[in-house]
């Protein structure tokens, strides 16, 4: 029997399809392990953990390996199968929305060696104050994964709004360490923290920006 165009057609938009749903499913498991790293650096700052500290850079690997994976089949099939518009709109987005959160991963594993490095001092000023901050990025984190698992524009809106929060931390903590008179005492330890913060602000950024761009894989507008 002769397949015919229709069939053929259909049969070739199931199959790509089928590949749009892995790479959803393979940013997800990324994204997963990113979330793992986080919470390891975070066990490492704030528990002391340096076993904690020193898983993160095998996972860290693991990670830019699905990413460039992941970034390789979108060009792929963008290039071959000359998507429609929403597929297209979701292949772009999701190119750059797996960086984002490629990038949360390498600030974990940044929060990682400064927790190293912080292991020989005794316990800092300003830890609980920082410790807020790590748990409201790991929370926009866990939420912009929730808007990508669910494709919900919604949640990934609301992501943008919590940054505020963060942000007001990020000014706090470094007011604070802008203010230590150390006479004598070792530099080093502050200009962690500030290395710290900054990087947990930033974090919370690619958070944002995941939202953001899930919310125009579904609505097809910008912010």
């Amino acid at each position: 029997m002769v397949e015919t165009s229709y069939q053929g057609q259909r049969r070739t938009r199931s199959e790509f399809e089928r590949q749009l749903h892995r790479l959803e499913q393979d940013s997800l498991r990324m994204g997963a392990l990113v979330e793992n790293s986080f919470f390891l650096a975070h066990t490492a700052l704030f528990e002391r953990d340096l076993d904690a500290a020193t898983r993160i850079n095998a996972q860290d690997r693991q990670i830019d390996q699905i990413y460039h994976q992941i970034e390789i089949d979108c060009i792929n099939l963008i290039a071959l199968q000359a998507p429609v518009a929403r597929d297209l709109r979701l292949l772009s987005a999701l190119m750059q929305l797996i960086r984002d959160i490629e990038r949360i991963g390498d600030y974990a594993e940044n929060l990682g060696e400064i927790a190293i490095k912080l292991f020989s001092y005794p316990p800092l000023p300003y830890l609980s104050e920082l410790q807020v901050m790590s748990h409201r990025s790991r929370a926009m984190l866990a939420m912009s994964l929730e808007s990508l698992a669910n494709l919900d524009a919604k949640i990934g809106l609301q992501i943008k709004a919590k940054d505020d929060a963060v942000d007001d931390d990020y000014k706090q903590i470094y007011d604070l360490l802008a203010a230590q008179r150390l006479f004598g005492e070792p530099m080093e330890p502050v200009m962690l923290m500030v290395l710290a913060i900054h990087h947990l602000e930033r974090m919370a950024d690619h958070a944002a920006n995941v939202g953001l761009r899930v919310a125009y894989i579904v609505t097809g507008k910008l912010g």
